[in-house]
């Protein structure tokens, strides 16, 4: 090459790849958020709680995080990573007795309806509809019990280490529970799915069977449409959960983060509360 007009013989030496690769590693400590001042998180009475930087995963708050808990419907996040991963979105699903007869939020689908995996999808997601769940759980698997195999082997997989499933769509049972640190890696794996992404932020639309037959879909999170910081993610309740709620939300800088919270009174009074002081106190 040439330096100031002279050809340089020199062969170039470049940094050997681990350099490259450290160097990268700066590059990401340097995007862990810290707290730039000593102000506490304020009193919130959910059972438990979580909050996590999105990209690097940093603990920014937490409250009996490891405290076993029923999760209700964020049961639904692990089911549409399993069908995301081994399903295409335009299969007809053709929904059985058992599906249709599911109880709790429903989207009203009839036994021998067929609807494609994409409209099923935005039923789970949206509407937590659990006709919906089971319906793509027996399509994927056989039988709702196959499915769930699927589902543990998919939480060992994922080092979700206090998490088990027993159905597909969070109902109560013994066997059915994580805690709050788990539900916020189960989060982060499956916000990087761009279906759910998109979906996660839907507050409301049709689906149409291919029967021909409208289904209205209405989020179940409430702050959507409310809060501009809120783009998603998932709600749950059951009697044993109590309400609960994991929110994604991104600051005015583009700060993208996770709360979990467990068994609260006010699920959603207490996230914006804590968006309000994570995006107050902490830096990026």
């Amino acid at each position: 090459m040439y330096i100031s007009g002279i050809l340089n013989t020199t062969p170039m030496i470049l940094p050997p790849q681990e350099t490259k690769i450290a160097y990268a590693d700066l590059l990401d400590v340097a995007a862990i958020p810290y707290q730039k001042n000593e102000v506490v998180a304020p009193p919130l009475e959910a059972r438990a709680i979580n909050v996590l930087d999105l990209k690097t995963g940093t603990q920014l708050y937490s409250k009996n995080a490891d405290e076993k808990k029923s999760i209700g419907s964020i049961t639904k996040l692990i089911t549409a990573l399993i069908i995301l991963e081994e399903n295409d979105l335009t299969e007809t699903v053709t929904i059985s007795t058992r599906a249709a007869a599911a109880e709790g939020s429903t989207m009203w689908l009839r036994q021998g309806e067929k609807i494609t995996v994409e409209n099923l999808l935005y039923s789970m997601l949206i509407h937590s509809a659990n006709d919906a769940t089971y319906g793509l759980a027996e399509h994927n698997a056989g039988s709702i019990e196959k499915f769930v195999d699927k589902m543990n082997k998919k939480a060992q997989f994922m080092e979700l280490k206090n998490t088990k499933f027993s159905n597909p769509a969070g109902f109560d049972d013994a066997n059915n529970y994580s805690n709050a640190n788990d539900i916020g890696t189960l989060s982060r794996i499956a916000y990087k799915k761009p279906f759910i992404r998109r979906v996660a932020s839907i507050k409301n639309m049709e689906v149409r069977s291919i029967n021909n037959t409208v289904h209205k879909l209405e989020s179940t999170n409430n702050l959507l449409g409310l809060d501009p910081r809120v783009k998603g993610l998932k709600t749950g309740h059951t009697r044993e959960a109590g309400f609960s709620f994991v929110s994604v939300a991104t600051s005015e800088r583009g700060n993208d983060i996770i709360t979990v919270i467990l068994d609260s009174p006010a699920r959603f009074t207490e996230t914006q509360k804590l968006i309000d002081w994570v995006f107050a106190n902490f830096v990026w």
